[in-house]
């Protein structure tokens, strides 16, 4: 992961944000003592939503259950 000093990323913020967007990489911009992460708004959005999804009872299993089921059994009606 590319790394940038807080500095240098204020002072090239549009192109850095440029940059993640077209890479789709994460930045890590660190701090004198903290240090903190650049991603593209839809990286973070699919985040949050698989850790919404998980915290729900039951969903990591059928998700699971979902990637294990063959296609055709999907469809309920045969010759799917």
């Amino acid at each position: 992961m590319k790394s940038v000093s807080v500095t240098n990323a204020k002072a090239n913020l549009t192109q850095l944000v440029d940059e993640i967007a077209l890479s789709r990489e994460p930045v890590l911009i660190t701090g004198k003592y903290k240090h903190a992460i650049l991603i593209v708004e839809e990286e973070w959005l699919s985040i949050q939503e698989t850790l919404y999804l998980l915290s729900i009872p039951g969903m990591r299993e059928s998700i699971k259950n979902g990637i294990d089921t063959p296609i055709i059994e999907c469809s309920g009606k045969p010759g799917w």
